[in-house]
């Protein structure tokens, strides 16, 4: 991640860490870190079968959302490969309340991530997985909904792009609200905060 794109996450994360704080000062561990948080909003985009689909669809589910993109060389599918084996470790414990799940990846790269790309590339990692994209702007205004930021990095003499933008895998409860940050794997610590079973217990924790 360039320099400029962190500085610019910066005042995101402050957000994020601010909102759920309490007269107290501190987070309330019924309501999760994001209570309150002005994350997420209505959306319609297209998923990997070309089918419309509207957030609103999955009113009542819990929703599991990670923006990337498929030709990520490592974060994206090192992310994604980690938080969908907590999902099935924890769908293989409670399959019921796994089922009230929906795991998605929403592109940041909708000029190159089509529906057919998208189809083969989340059939990779889960059967429950649904990869979304769509135009240009309409990504441009979910991605600032959800608080997510992003930008193409271009090398000079190479033939393609690579986009640059924040880790930040929602947990949104049934009702659309957000609840909590997903467990990643942050390098520069020595815990290993996103691993299979810490997403599992996420999960466990939440899912209700």
């Amino acid at each position: 991640m360039n320099k400029a794109l962190f500085s610019a996450i910066l005042p995101v994360l402050a957000l994020l860490s601010a909102c759920n704080m309490g007269a107290g000062g501190d987070a309330s561990s019924q309501q999760g870190d994001l209570a309150g948080a002005r994350i997420g909003g209505p959306f319609t985009l297209t998923n990997q079968d070309g089918k419309t689909r509207r957030w609103n669809d999955f009113k009542g589910q819990y929703r599991l959302v990670y923006f990337g993109y498929t030709y990520c060389p490592d974060i994206c599918p090192t992310d994604l490969n980690r938080i969908m084996q907590g999902f099935a470790r924890f769908e293989k414990a409670s399959p019921a309340l796994a089922a009230r799940v929906q795991p998605m990846l929403i592109s940041v790269d909708p000029e190159r991530d089509s529906p057919a790309v998208l189809k083969t590339y989340v059939a990779a990692f889960h059967p429950r997985l649904i990869g979304l994209t769509g135009t240009p702007d309409a990504i441009a205004t979910v991605a600032k909904d959800f608080a997510v930021l992003y930008g193409k990095e271009e090398s000079k003499g190479a033939s393609g792009y690579l986009v640059n933008h924040s880790r930040t895998p929602y947990l949104f409860g049934p009702d659309g609200l957000p609840i909590a940050l997903v467990p990643v794997d942050d390098p520069g610590t020595p815990q290993d905060d996103g691993a299979p079973d810490q997403v599992a217990a996420f999960l466990a924790k939440w899912v209700k």
